[in-house]
């Protein structure tokens, strides 16, 4: 067996004042995605989360990022792949629910488009994310399981 390749990676669930996480769909993935990327050479997960949401979105100031969760996901078995996960919550103040980005970074992605929308973070188990990048949306504050029934008394 070949040796296993471990990437690092950062990946943000941005949310807004109304409690919507900000996802996109982008080219290369089926299903939406949040802001995420791999880390460079010596950056910290937090460094990487700020450059990837940057890139990805254009935008550039997060409120209050908190590291929520690390774990090792499998890209794929042969040749051994592992993504070593970084994810992030934050903030940002944005009146815009939709919008296109162009990613102007000279990298990888260069010239790529990303549609980027909000949804309510309850919707997002009726959704396909790519990457099982929806595995930790339950640890967001503004998450309340579609399927809660709320009575009168709550």
């Amino acid at each position: 067996m070949s040796d296993v390749t471990y990437v690092p990676k950062a990946c943000a669930y941005i949310t807004r004042h109304t409690g919507e996480l900000l996802v996109f769909d982008g080219p290369g993935h089926d299903g939406i995605q949040i802001p995420k990327g791999t880390l460079e050479d010596g950056e910290s997960p937090r460094d990487g989360l700020f450059r990837e949401v940057m890139e990805e979105t254009g935008l550039c100031t997060l409120t209050a990022p908190t590291h929520l969760t690390t774990d090792v996901w499998t890209r794929r078995e042969s040749p051994p792949r592992r993504y070593v996960r970084h994810f992030y919550h934050a903030t940002v103040h944005e009146s815009r629910d939709r919008w296109t980005h162009t990613v102007t970074d000279g990298g990888e992605e260069h010239g790529a488009e990303f549609d980027l929308y909000w949804i309510q973070p309850s919707t997002a188990q009726t959704r396909e994310f790519a990457l099982d990048l929806d595995d930790y949306i339950h640890f967001l504050p503004s998450y309340t399981p579609a399927d809660r029934v709320v009575s009168a008394s709550d």
